[in-house]
């Protein structure tokens, strides 16, 4: 199922007293109809969002994002997470500031109505301001493929040079992964699934990992 670019945000960015609330909406339990499950969608074409509808009414979102994407990725602490992050940025943002702190963040969505965060935070030392600029990222995104993690890093940390959400900001998305804008609609995807069933489609790959 391809998607192009639909303009969709997925984080929320804090800035020195400013402050941007994400378009993704915060995930609820329960029994939901079809058309209210696709609200994380509602930006997306009719067409698409019917042949959703009919994937859902099928076979499921589960079994189409499983065969998509087989495999959890192995990055299981804030430690991994820093270096993950901290690779791409090098890799396509060298001249841009340098980030400080990346954790995985269970009170985001909940809290934040996003799947990441993006802080700036000013101190003053002796006669300087300087600031130090922080990444947290939905833990749901632990238990998830490799790609939906370079997904919000990626997204986050087109931020370091774009603030808002703009042609620009998408083009420096696709830049750093050019599969950029099917990966958010596949996420979407999984939002609406767990909206949906509650089931953590790969959870049970970590766990595993975890123990293995």
């Amino acid at each position: 199922m391809a998607v192009a670019a639909a303009g969709l945000g997925t984080c929320t960015e804090q800035a020195v007293a400013v402050k941007r609330a994400a378009t993704a909406p915060t995930a609820r339990r329960g029994a939901l109809s079809v058309p209210d499950s696709l609200r994380y969608l509602s930006a997306y074409p009719p067409d698409l969002q019917a042949q959703v509808a009919g994937l859902i009414a099928g076979s499921g979102l589960g079994v189409h994002l499983r065969r998509r994407y087989p495999v959890a990725h192995t990055v299981r602490n804030d430690r991994a997470l820093f270096q993950f992050v901290t690779a791409l940025k090098n890799e396509y943002l060298r001249g841009a500031e340098s980030v400080d702190k990346v954790l995985f963040d269970s009170k985001i969505q909940v809290i934040r109505h996003a799947l990441g965060l993006h802080t700036t935070h000013a101190r003053v030392q002796g006669n300087r301001l300087t600031g130090s600029r922080e990444i947290r990222i939905a833990s749901l995104f632990r238990d998830a493929p490799a790609e939906f993690l370079q997904m919000i890093a990626v997204h986050e940390l087109a931020h370091l040079k774009e603030r808002e959400h703009d042609k620009a900001f998408y083009r420096l998305c696709c830049h750093m992964a050019p599969d950029y804008h099917q990966l958010e609609f596949d996420v979407r995807l999984y939002l609406t699934h767990l909206d949906l069933t509650g089931e953590r489609l790969w959870a049970s790959d970590t766990a595993q990992g975890a123990t293995g």
